[in-house]
């Protein structure tokens, strides 16, 4: 049987997977690791693995809940800046961080369930985007995002 006899997933079911391929993978780099560890700074900026679990969320929000659902900011309990939400309140643990990250992912799930790709969403502060173009942005965040969590996680460890 050769390649061409393989079905080829859609595009959006490849979408979903690398999402949550990205999701998944974040999250484990907190795995076995003490509150200590997870919120440990080790660049001069304010990122440190829960951080980073936290900006995520707080991006996935941003885009699939007020992006795509039209609920500003405001209205969600959002900080207003990217920066601002690497910031760790003292009320912030690996368990309720991830808690948080998984709530956004399941409410993520259920805002574009049943929008195809080319859907115009209009809750961007500069204009309506396509549901295909929010995909590829959180996913080139959470790309990114994994890549620096992989790197902190490694010295978190070498520590």
């Amino acid at each position: 049987m050769g390649s061409s006899d393989v079905p080829l997933e859609n595009e959006r079911t490849q979408l979903d997977a690398f999402i949550e391929d990205c999701r998944s993978a974040i999250e484990a780099t907190l795995d076995s690791l003490t509150e200590e560890q997870a919120s440990r700074r080790l660049v001069p900026s304010a990122t440190t693995l829960l951080g980073l679990l936290k900006h995520v969320t707080w991006m996935q929000r941003v885009w699939f809940e007020e992006c795509v659902g039209g609920t500003s900011r405001r209205e969600l309990g959002l900080v207003q800046s990217p920066d601002d939400s690497f910031r760790l309140s003292d009320d912030d643990t690996v368990a309720s961080v991830t808690a948080a990250h998984r709530e956004a992912c399941a409410t993520a799930r259920t805002a574009i369930a049943d929008l195809p790709l080319d859907a115009v969403v209009t809750g961007h502060r500069t204009g309506p985007r396509t549901l295909r173009w929010v995909y590829l942005q959180v996913l080139r965040e959470l790309a990114q995002h994994c890549g620096h969590a992989d790197i902190l996680r490694e010295q978190v460890l070498a520590d």
